[in-house]
């Protein structure tokens, strides 16, 4: 596990933003002898600089989608891009999705790359998360968790 990062991308202030940020540090709490993990906004350029030299990438973003606020997302984008019709929040111009493609374009993505997501319901100022993205947080865990443990097997 030791290659693999994790990287939670996410804006405090923005209500369901913060996700992928308070999932980092719950998964730093977990395991922090074992994993790293690194916060982020979401610039294109620091996530490029975070997985740099990685086996394997770990996002976790709030997503924007057609699927139902709260749903919970998994996409392995070391096969395939992410759907048209999701994605990343971001106040970026240059974002989660767009580093993605051009770290693959590039030959720059790492091995694995998974980016985990709840579909967001607010992204206005503010603190907290959302009661339905706060109540898929224990499934986004669980997917996380069960990643992390094949991928220290493999």
């Amino acid at each position: 596990m030791n290659d693999i990062i994790c990287i939670g991308v996410g804006a405090e202030l923005r209500s369901d933003d913060s996700l992928g940020l308070l999932v980092a540090r719950e998964l730093h709490r977990r395991f922090a002898e074992k994993l790293t993990v690194v916060e982020t906004t979401g610039d294109g350029s620091s996530l490029f600089h975070a997985w740099e030299g990685a086996g394997g990438a770990l996002l976790i973003d709030a997503m924007l989608a057609p699927d139902p606020p709260g749903s919970v997302l998994r996409f392995d984008l070391s096969r395939e891009g992410l759907p048209a019709s999701h994605t990343c929040h971001s106040s970026h111009a240059f974002g989660v999705t767009d580093a993605v493609e051009l770290a693959r374009t590039l030959h720059r993505l790492p091995r694995i790359t998974i980016l985990y997501g709840i579909v967001g319901k607010c992204f206005e100022l503010g603190n907290g998360l959302s009661d339905c993205v706060l109540k898929g947080i224990p499934e986004l865990m669980q997917l996380i968790e069960e990643d992390l443990r094949a991928l220290r097997t493999a």
